[in-house]
């Protein structure tokens, strides 16, 4: 088993504490049929990136003000599609087990959005720090979101291990200087090694917090047995 020393979590929602894979899927198929786009190639592309910087690449063409339009029709169809928003396995066993001073949500949905699926999910009362798309100007795979996540903590990227589930997420926990568990909930596993990731876990039932973890750390075991990629590493 894989034992991982940090000093805080900074956990992507989306695939990693939330499974809203079928609401985000119907949402994109309907926006991608309205431009007359292919659906699966749009919901493909879209993953793990804000919605905004999705639709300026999926309508180039487009002006500002148009982009921004079809983000709020995006974000409002997304908010309205809660009804199998479910919480995927451990996600609400590690929020409770983790100190909140030490665990950050860093996800590209927007606050409101994001509100509402920890809500609907009642994962939302065990969240104290949470790094959204409304709050950066930079989405995935730029290092900005990791780095306002290990900031609100108060601690180095270095010192934090980030859980991410989309390559685009690994590149950006990679590039702010953190480590990276990716988890197996979206994508397969060369993908998740082409982005960078450190470790691979099924999901965060795969974790467990240890009792004996040095003052102000975290000791995490993957606990799987299919953990790790590489060579065990403690910092």
């Amino acid at each position: 088993m894989t034992t991982i020393l940090c000093s805080g979590l900074l956990l992507d929602m989306d695939g990693v504490l939330v499974d809203s894979t079928p609401a985000v899927a119907r949402v994109w198929t309907r926006w991608a049929i309205k431009h007359n786009l292919d659906p699966d190639y749009v919901v493909h592309f879209s993953h793990g990136r804000t919605s905004l910087t999705s639709i300026r690449e999926l309508l180039p063409h487009a002006d500002p003000a148009t982009h921004l339009e079809e983000n709020h029709w995006m974000e409002r169809g997304e908010i309205e599609e809660i009804t199998d928003v479910v919480a995927l396995p451990g996600a609400k066993e590690l929020l409770a087990l983790v100190p909140s001073a030490q665990i950050a949500v860093v996800t590209s949905s927007t606050r409101p959005l994001a509100e509402v699926r920890l809500c609907a999910t009642h994962l939302w009362q065990n969240v104290a720090h949470l790094i959204t798309a409304s709050d950066i100007r930079r989405g995935k795979p730029d290092p900005e979101p990791y780095l306002k996540g290990a900031a609100a903590l108060k601690l180095d990227p270095q010192s934090c291990i980030v859980i991410e589930d989309a390559p685009f997420g690994i590149r950006s926990g990679k590039a702010s200087g953190a480590r990276v568990l990716a988890l197996r909930t979206t994508v397969e596993d060369a993908a998740l090694l082409d982005a960078g990731a450190d470790w691979i876990a099924n999901d965060c039932s795969s974790l467990r917090l240890l009792p004996n973890s040095p003052s102000g750390q975290l000791l995490l075991e993957i606990v799987d047995g299919l953990g790790s990629h590489r060579t065990p590493q403690m910092r």
